[in-house]
């Protein structure tokens, strides 16, 4: 891995159209039982070989083995009800049909460690792998159970530290875990929010990181993001309780977003994943405006703690597009790192 400037994608890539339909987000699996297990894993190993071949310096699983970023895992638990469905309001944005919490949850065993093996084989480069964190969990879920967001939150910080660590063990370098809903949530994510997800994270050797952003660039979240007014300053709640925290890195959109540089000051201390890559667009960025899009974090980060990375996953992208915005985001890591080395 580059020392300096290492670039890497937040989270999803698009799958094979073998596998589900391309270019829709969740889309259902076109393949069952063990073909389906096979193919999975096939679309991953794709997806370490596209971001290896980028130019990528920390590879990830693409997401290819998942349906969903957070009901995938929670299926694997215990005490949810699947069939059970009743519409919630998911991030105060949109409202979804999701499963519902009818008992004490648990994990029986790991979600995703024969999968984070696999990967490992597949590539002698740094693995990230992304969990979803306990306040998106409980916002993507009716709870008919605890009737308590915060309590169930911790139920699922504590099942998500052992399945960081079974990925620990696995061979996974980063774990990442994705908390959205640190952007809309601020009392929440005061009270006990930044506490549930280093519980999440508690007695992990390999590093850490936290990813908020504002959503796939699906309609119902660039029409929120046209709310927002001309300055998106919702990181300023969640920054300055995070750069106090025992998490390493922490994961932001950046590029094309109305986020105020200035915020990562915020930070100071902590390693900044920036987003360089628009993923609410098909237009391809340059190498040029990735460097300037990192160029300009610089005054707010050190340079050695300056990860390049995606605004947030890219899976409702066609392939090709999501391929030459990796190529992009690896190029234009190059120019600001041949730069700063001279």
């Amino acid at each position: 891995m580059n020392a300096l400037l290492p670039a890497t994608i937040v989270g999803s890539l698009p799958k094979p159209a073998w596998l589900s339909e391309p270019e829709k987000l969740w889309s259902p699996w076109k393949l069952h039982d063990d073909e389906l297990r096979q193919g999975k894993l096939d679309a991953q190993t794709l997806a370490a070989h596209d971001q290896s071949r980028a130019g990528l310096d920390i590879i990830s699983d693409g997401e290819q083995t998942r349906q969903h970023f957070v009901t995938t895992f929670i299926e694997h638990l215990s005490g949810v009800d699947f069939d059970r469905r009743e519409t919630v309001r998911i991030r105060d944005r949109y409202d979804a049909s999701v499963p519902t919490v009818v008992g004490a949850v648990s994990r029986e065993e790991s979600v995703f460690a024969e999968d984070a093996k696999r990967l490992r084989v597949e590539t002698d480069q740094p693995i990230k792998w992304a969990l979803p964190g306990p306040m998106t969990m409980i916002d993507t879920l009716y709870d008919d159970h605890y009737r308590s967001r915060e309590q169930l939150a911790w139920e699922f910080a504590t099942i998500l530290n052992q399945e960081a660590k079974d990925l620990q063990a696995a061979g996974v370098d980063i774990i990442q875990i994705d908390e959205p809903a640190f952007n809309v949530f601020f009392d929440e994510l005061k009270d006990w929010g930044i506490a549930a997800l280093e519980r999440a994270t508690e007695g992990l050797s390999c590093r850490t990181a936290v990813h908020i952003c504002y959503g796939y660039g699906i309609k119902a979240n660039t029409d929120w993001k046209a709310t927002l007014g001309p300055e998106w300053r919702q990181y300023e709640e969640s920054f300055p309780l995070l750069q106090q925290s025992s998490i390493d890195i922490v994961s932001l959109e950046s590029h094309n977003s109305r986020v105020p540089v200035e915020v990562i000051e915020l930070l100071r201390g902590k390693t900044v994943m920036l987003g360089a890559i628009d993923v609410a667009s098909d237009t391809i960025e340059t190498p040029a405006e990735v460097a300037a899009t990192l160029r300009k974090a610089l005054p707010f980060v050190d340079k050695d703690k300056l990860y390049a990375s995606g605004n947030c996953g890219m899976a409702p992208l066609a392939r090709g597009v999501a391929r030459q915005k990796m190529v992009a985001l690896a190029q234009g890591a190059a120019i600001l790192r041949k730069e700063l080395s001279s």
